[in-house]
């Protein structure tokens, strides 16, 4: 099995390491290639730079960096360092922070599996929620990183994937507290938080006016059965996700309005 392994926190995160651990333990680490941004890219979604070339920087042997976002990685991994032995499956994390509810919108992490299954190959998202029961420990990515080989290899063996046009992805989410209190793993669904949203702040500084943006408390909880309650309830969220967007339980509704 190849692995690609990217994310959207950078080249150099201490996230990376814990997926490159991860992805060695599966496939040994003569299978596994690193494709990442060459610098911070949270927050961009499925940004791709469609309008201006990206560098692709060789650091060693299968380790690259994209002067690019998450889904610029996936498309230079696929179509140009990989182009000759197309992985099996692309990682992408684990993220500094989570990715579950509305946060999924907005992540690279999730950008960068979008753009795999686009390309038929199958992807996980990987992402350590922070706390603080797990915020201060001497290894913050403690959970994931003594949980996330099982995780894995369970959906890569026994989950389901190719199975339409717009094929499943899984955004998996790791809880905010040690390996000691990690009560296993629960299949969800993507959670809701109330009054979580992306705000700005004003900033003026010598007559100029700036923007900071802010984004709301990750503690509250959303309805059981979901991602962010599943966390902050010591279990790693499994979420089986896609890119098609439409609302299909609402097409009836819209059909008798336009038919």
């Amino acid at each position: 099995m190849r692995i690609l392994i990217t994310n959207d926190d950078g080249i150099e995160a201490e996230g990376l390491d814990v997926l490159y651990q991860i992805a060695s333990t599966i496939a040994g680490e003569e299978n596994v290639w690193i494709v990442a941004p060459a610098s911070e890219q949270s927050g961009v979604g499925h940004c791709i730079s469609y309008s201006c070339p990206v560098q692709v920087i060789k650091h060693s042997e299968r380790r690259y960096s994209v002067t690019g976002s998450p889904a610029d990685c996936v498309l230079a991994g696929l179509f140009d360092v990989m182009k000759d032995n197309r992985p099996d499956i692309v990682l992408s994390g684990v993220n500094r922070g989570n990715n579950a509810a509305d946060n999924t919108l907005y992540s690279g992490t999730i950008g960068a599996c979008m753009e795999a299954v686009l390309h038929h190959v199958k992807s996980i998202a990987l992402s350590q929620y922070y706390g603080p029961k797990n915020r201060d420990l001497l290894d913050t990515f403690e959970a994931s990183r003594s949980t996330g080989v099982e995780v894995v290899r369970k959906l890569i063996e026994e989950a389901p994937w190719h199975d339409g046009p717009y094929e499943l992805f899984y955004n998996v989410n790791f809880p905010p507290c040690s390996i000691a209190e990690v009560k296993g793993a629960k299949a969800v669904t993507q959670g809701w938080r109330e009054n979580v949203e992306f705000s700005v702040e004003p900033y003026v500084q010598n007559a100029k006016r700036f923007l900071f943006i802010k984004g709301g408390p990750q503690d509250q909880p959303t309805m059981p059965g979901t991602d962010v309650h599943a966390n902050l309830n010591g279990y790693v969220s499994v979420t089986p996700m896609r890119v098609d967007l439409t609302a299909h339980e609402k097409m009836g509704q819209l059909q008798e309005i336009f038919d």
